[in-house]
């Protein structure tokens, strides 16, 4: 918990805010809610990947009410962290106001992962295999912040 027993702000960047921000704000909601005030976007807009919203669902987490944010539409908000889960959104994440720490938690590109194979089934497990590690990142929350920062 931060400042007088309020919830930690944290969100969650990536390049389009589509998938690996999403998947982790959903399990941020979904798991630490009492202890997190969780949020995703991107540096760009890409839009929600339905892949996405169809593998959080199989897990009991609905996404399918999150749209794609950009970054700018969170300018008046003063975040206690930044969790930049692509290796792009890290290296161009802009300046934040106040105290914000950025911590980077990079992850694999189910999108990109997923273009490499033909199957529809072994496509849905390149979502899978990512969606696992966020929620096995996630659920290390907020301990893990606290230490990287």
């Amino acid at each position: 918990m931060s400042k007088a027993g309020q919830k930690l702000k944290v969100l969650f960047l990536c390049t389009g805010n589509s998938c690996r921000s999403q998947m982790a704000e959903g399990w941020t909601r979904h798991l630490k809610n009492d202890v997190i005030a969780a949020y995703s976007a991107g540096i760009e807009t890409h839009g929600l990947n339905p892949n996405a919203v169809q593998v959080m669902s199989e897990s009991g987490v609905d996404i399918s009410g999150h749209r794609s944010q950009h970054i700018d539409e969170f300018k008046d908000v003063v975040f206690d962290y930044v969790v930049t889960v692509c290796g792009h959104a890290n290296e161009n994440c802009p300046i934040l106001p106040g105290q914000t720490k950025v911590v980077h938690v990079g992850f694999e590109d189910p999108p990109k992962m997923a273009a490499e194979v033909e199957d529809p089934d072994e496509k849905l497990d390149c979502y899978r295999r990512v969606r696992d590690q966020i929620k096995s990142y996630v659920e290390t929350l907020p301990a893990s912040l606290t230490d990287a920062g």
